[in-house]
């Protein structure tokens, strides 16, 4: 190959690395809430990025988990399952001595019930062969409390107010 043909074979390597792979969700109201938005899922490299916009929420803390199913069927957001938590790990706070693949946190509502959470790790991916980091098939659960960071299995999080199939 001569030096023309390497420098575009590289570039177009550098921008198909850069682009990524993204996908986008609806929020859907769970529990005769009106709880509304978008989670974004964008995997860069071996990162992944998860941008949340949720509207309608009743101001003040909610917890975010991923649960087990990505089935957003039942009226009460039930249907997917428990958090996911492939390791068998305790409940807990992300990145503290014990947490489950699930547990991301709290995002804040403000006085108009609008949030944004925007969380990034290395331990998901979005479609790879490794079932302890696929986030694809699994629900993601906007819930109508803060999570405590303690109680099993839940956080003592409360009802299912919001509910996202990841496909």
């Amino acid at each position: 190959m001569n030096l023309k043909t390497l420098t575009l074979l590289a570039g177009i390597s550098v921008f198909a690395v850069s682009c990524g792979t993204s996908h986008t969700y609806q929020v859907m109201s769970k529990s005769n809430t009106q709880t509304g938005g978008t989670a974004k899922f964008t995997q860069k490299g071996n990162e992944v990025i998860m941008k949340l916009d949720v509207t309608n929420l009743t101001p003040g803390i909610h917890a975010v988990h991923i649960h087990e199913k990505g089935d957003c069927s039942a009226p009460d957001g039930t249907s997917t399952g428990g958090h996911w938590n492939p390791a068998k790990d305790d409940h807990g706070q992300w990145g503290a001595e014990h947490f489950h693949m699930g547990d991301i946190g709290n995002l804040n509502a403000d006085q108009s019930g609008n949030a944004t959470l925007t969380f990034k790790t290395d331990k998901w991916c979005l479609g790879c062969e490794d079932a302890s980091k696929n986030i694809i098939g699994k629900g993601l659960i906007i819930h109508a409390d803060k999570d405590d960071f303690h109680t099993q299995p839940t956080g003592n999080a409360g009802g299912r107010v919001g509910c996202v199939e990841i496909r």
